[in-house]
């Protein structure tokens, strides 16, 4: 029966691909989107299902009851389907006929999820009698650095069908990298976590002529950002493998001005809760001992993000058997993590499920060639939309029936 839905989802190709070039002409950035909401909730309404809409930012859950009873005593499966709905602060530089204007843009390709599950939604509501469970339908903002994720389960959303979900998935498309066809993911860490540390180095400025009367905090900040690489890889294994960078540094005014203080900012990655929580810690106790060495202080300042997302192994091999069946051959083990981060690793922290990846490359094209992710320049092709209903309602389908 999955394999009618990989039909169906072509016969609604053209429509789900027009609500994909529609929202990908309104991006919205963060966790405030309108008009981006606006367009989900009017999909939720017509197909009459229960919404239960957040308070503080722009998201949703979209209830599907089935229809088939289950047996007495047993609890009625519940399956989580989410798509993230935010843009990024980029101004689109791709040529499309329907790129944005705004300002923002969809470079990440959320648009072609929100589109997918809205399809994956279509479908599971045509076949809602055949499902002997629930389905819950998560719509939610903020997943570029916002936390929206955060912002849903705070709100108790993730129990908004009246207990936490058995299963999760969510996926996400990729401009490039992997090739035309791709679909697959990893067992255990298949994205990494994300964290932020913002370091300052508390000096004594003077004249840019007389460093001796002064406590230099520049060459500090420069001797920092060395000794942190030289930790990556003396400290930490290669096969639980962490990323330090750098990614700002401000400090002084004039070339003849030492200054008070220099600041650094760093993101951090792993893919172990433990080394996440050791890597932290070794830069922030490598600013401290630095700065200390010279006579000086550090203030240091950690911004946690997103947990490593997590595939269950279980859920993995469901969603690679399940896909293998509905889009024969498509299926690939993705060999290693990426590095990049994601807010539905909040999800999976709290229901066991599984995130994949879909190449978005365009037949014919070469993936190493194509700008990625994020990139002003990236595309998506429009074909991968019915893909990603697929996916979705596939998975549903299969864990309800």
């Amino acid at each position: 029966m999955t394999v009618s839905i990989a039909e169906d989802a072509r016969a609604l190709a053209d429509d789900l691909v027009d609500l994909r070039h529609r929202l990908h002409q309104i991006p919205e950035v963060g966790l405030d989107l309108p008009r981006t909401g606006d367009a989900i909730a009017a999909e939720i309404r017509a197909l009459g299902l229960e919404m239960h809409e957040a308070t503080r930012v722009t998201g949703y859950m979209a209830i599907l009851r089935g229809g088939k009873e289950t047996a007495p005593g047993e609890p009625r499966p519940l399956v989580l389907l989410r798509a993230d709905m935010d843009a990024l602060p980029v101004s689109e530089n791709t040529g499309l006929e329907w790129a944005s204007t705004n300002g923002a843009m969809h470079g990440c390709g959320h648009d072609l999820h929100m589109a997918g599950l809205v399809g994956a939604m279509r479908m599971l509501s045509a076949r809602a009698e055949e499902l002997g469970g629930d389905v819950i339908f998560m719509f939610q903002p903020g997943e570029e650095g916002h936390d929206g994720a955060q912002h849903l389960i705070d709100e108790g959303l993730l129990e908004a069908a009246g207990r936490l979900p058995d299963h999760a998935y969510g996926l996400h498309v990729w401009a490039g990298r992997y090739p035309a066809g791709f679909i697959g993911t990893r067992p255990g860490p298949m994205m990494a976590s994300s964290d932020t540390v913002g370091i300052t180095i508390i000096g004594r400025g003077g004249h840019g002529s007389a460093p001796h009367e002064a406590l230099d905090p520049i060459p500090v900040a420069a001797n920092l950002i060395q000794q942190a690489q030289v930790a990556v890889a003396r400290e930490f294994s290669i096969f639980d493998p962490v990323v330090v960078t750098c990614g700002q540094v401000h400090a002084g005014s004039a070339a003849n001005v030492i200054p008070d203080e220099a600041y650094c900012e760093y993101t951090l990655r792993a893919f172990s809760p433990h080394t996440r929580t050791r890597v932290v810690r070794r830069l922030m106790e490598l600013a401290t001992s630095i700065a200390e060495s010279h006579g000086m202080s550090a203030h240091c300042e950690h911004t946690p993000l997103y947990p490593v997302t997590m595939n269950d192994a279980d859920e993995f091999a469901f969603c690679r058997d399940t896909i293998d069946e509905v889009l024969p051959g498509r299926w690939a083990t993705q060999d290693e993590p990426m590095a990049a981060a994601e807010d539905f690793s909040k999800v999976l922290e709290r229901i066991p499920g599984c995130f994949i990846g879909v190449s978005a490359v365009p037949e014919g094209a070469e993936a190493a060639d194509r700008p990625f992710n994020h990139s002003a320049k990236a595309t998506f092709s429009d074909d991968v939309v019915a893909d990603c209903s697929t996916i979705l309602a596939s998975l549903a389908y299969a864990r309800l029936t």
